[in-house]
């Protein structure tokens, strides 16, 4: 069988850079596989994804060696018009991929431009609606969309067409865990039905392992370090090597110190043969404590029996009612759609609640306007470009304190020491535009922290972030949690992020707040996790599959362990 895609000898040189983002790729895809690529921020891979789909050469101009053949032919020859027609691309940012006012007409698009008669066009994306379950919204806009709705309407786009190859950037990044789970599902019944080639790029390496990877690549310093079966790769030690996230469970058997073999299939949680670990497993569960937390009792925030609609009759959220604690560091999680910004919107002030009342410290905050609260509780967005509008970092750090009166003495005070906390002291005079997106993530907590606020809220801190990026900025967050004493609540779809860093999880669905408990709690509780759209850690599985009486003891136990090595 020949290659759909084959690279020889392929070096990619962008022409602002020195040296070449892509180094000698040797790389053979056959049609009918789904392949995995991996790899560390700025390894390259996003370019290797844009050679395929053709944004290299046609929209982003550089160097090219060696060759590279879609469909045994020559890109440069098909040209970005008829590479389309091979190979239809699901984008990390949604909202640059929508073209029609409604949905219905965005994923009509393609079949428009082809000449399908149009009782064939309404009856095919009838079709494709239903099975990425988006039929409810095909008459609405896609702005009006959460994140998730706009990740399937996308799908749904390049799936209406008959493209041969399909490929995704970050599918999962602004989903669900249990959405993103219907999502690898979907991908891999797409491959087995209609016999496309999948190709996907994700941080999210267990998540993405939901369903059988033929193989998986890892790309960094712009070359292939590794391409193996998921069995095999889980084997190694090159994922931590490169700063790529093992699954959970592949880490927790490692400490138990078992050496793991491709033969019991270690690539999927549910392939996986515990039988030969089962003893070590059980061994190091019986040996590691967990650390008696300490906890603060003095009520920061209080919602109590918030509701909230916008349209009267059509509740967005119902009953809201929860106490979070000085210092704690709480996650708000589940389903797209669900009403966790809402509840952060309430929170700061933005909408006002239709029944019940917040509390800060006591007091009813009602009475203060958007620019009282927001000395108090600062809300970080989860897209640093939405709330950057200087263009120098001082500035951009001070525009808090400027537009309050401070003196400048005072601001060159608190900016400074800000910075400093946060890590971009020696680049305050730089323009934010030379940062990466980690660092202006920075900046945009640094110009919140600067107002000195008892709150702070973060929406997905560390989406489409590496495990690098990630940890960098958890690291950092649990920094100043713990130097400054800042209550944190974090808005995440990250069930590892949850795991790690917080002590508590709000857990709300449909407008409803389901449950609010320690995340081993939440994260072993199958009957939740499935009603709030969360994902069961693999770890909870690996109990059960090693025989651990207590499976939520053993979460807390590796947890406790992962938090000592830091």
């Amino acid at each position: 069988m020949n290659p759909i895609i084959e690279f020889k000898d392929f070096t990619f040189k962008y022409r602002a850079q020195m040296e070449p983002t892509l180094k000698n790729i040797n790389l053979k895809i056959y049609p009918g596989e789904k392949i995995l690529i991996v790899g560390p921020s700025g390894s390259g891979k996003s370019t290797l994804s844009n050679c395929i789909n053709g944004l290299v050469p046609f929209s982003y101009k550089g160097d090219i060696t060696g060759e590279l053949r879609i469909k045994d032919q020559d890109p440069a020859a098909l040209g970005i018009f008829g590479l389309s027609k091979i190979v239809g691309t699901v984008l990390q940012d949604t909202d640059g991929q929508f073209i029609g006012l409604t949905v219905a007409e965005d994923i009509a698009f393609a079949l428009e431009n082809n000449l399908i008669p149009q009782d064939v066009m309404k009856e095919r994306v009838s079709q494709v609606a239903e099975t990425v379950e988006i039929t409810s919204l095909l008459q609405h806009a896609p702005s009006e969309m959460s994140g998730g709705q706009k990740q399937r309407v996308s799908m749904a786009g390049v799936m209406v067409g008959d493209e041969e190859i399909l490929l995704f950037d970050e599918p999962l990044a602004n989903l669900d865990p249990a959405t993103g789970k219907r999502a690898i599902a979907l991908i891999d019944q797409i491959k087995k039905q209609e016999q496309k080639t999948i190709l996907i790029i994700e941080h999210r390496l267990e998540d993405a392992l939901y369903r059988d990877m033929g193989r998986i690549i890892l790309v960094a310093d712009g070359q292939i370090q590794a391409d193996m079966t998921p069995d095999e790769l889980m084997c190694t030690n090159i994922l931590e090597t490169h700063g790529i996230r093992e699954p959970l469970y592949v880490t927790a058997l490692k400490h138990a110190g078992c050496t793991l073999q491709a033969k019991d299939k270690p690539g999927n949680i549910d392939t996986l043969d515990f039988t030969p670990y089962k003893e070590a497993v059980q061994n190091w569960f019986s040996k590691v404590e967990i650390p008696t937390p300490t906890t603060s009792h003095k009520e920061v925030l209080k919602v109590e029996h918030v509701d909230f609609s916008y349209i009267e009759g059509k509740p967005i959220l119902s009953d809201i009612d929860f106490s979070i604690y000085q210092g704690e560091m709480v996650a708000i999680a589940g389903k797209n759609g669900a009403g966790k910004t809402t509840l952060s919107n309430l929170i700061c002030g933005f909408i006002k609640p239709t029944a019940g009342n917040i509390y800060l410290n006591g007091d009813d905050i009602a009475p203060l306007s958007i620019k009282e609260r927001g000395e108090r509780i600062g809300l970080v967005m989860q897209n640093p470009n939405q709330m950057i509008s200087k263009t120098m970092i001082f500035e951009e750090v001070a525009l808090g304190l400027t537009v309050r009166g401070v003196s400048q003495e005072e601001i060159e005070r608190r900016v400074n020491n800000t910075l400093k906390i946060c890590g971009l002291y020696p680049f305050r005079n730089w323009p934010i535009s030379a940062l990466s997106f980690g660092q202006k993530k920075r900046v945009t907590i640094a110009s919140i922290l600067v107002m000195e606020p008892e709150i702070l809220i973060l929406d997905e801190p560390t989406a489409g972030q590496d495990y690098k990026h990630y940890t960098e900025i958890m690291e950092f967050l649990k920094q100043i949690h713990e130097e400054k004493g800042i209550t944190i609540i974090m808005i995440t779809h990250d069930m590892h992020l949850m795991l790690e860093y917080t002590n508590r999880t709000i857990v709300i669905a449909d407008g409803q707040m389901l449950s609010i408990n320690t995340p081993a709690a939440i994260l072993t509780d199958e009957a939740l996790t499935e009603k709030a759209y969360l994902k069961k850690t693999s770890l909870y599985d690996m109990a059960i599959g090693c025989d651990i009486s207590d499976p939520p003891a053993f979460v807390d136990r590796f947890i406790s362990y992962e938090r000592g090595l830091r």
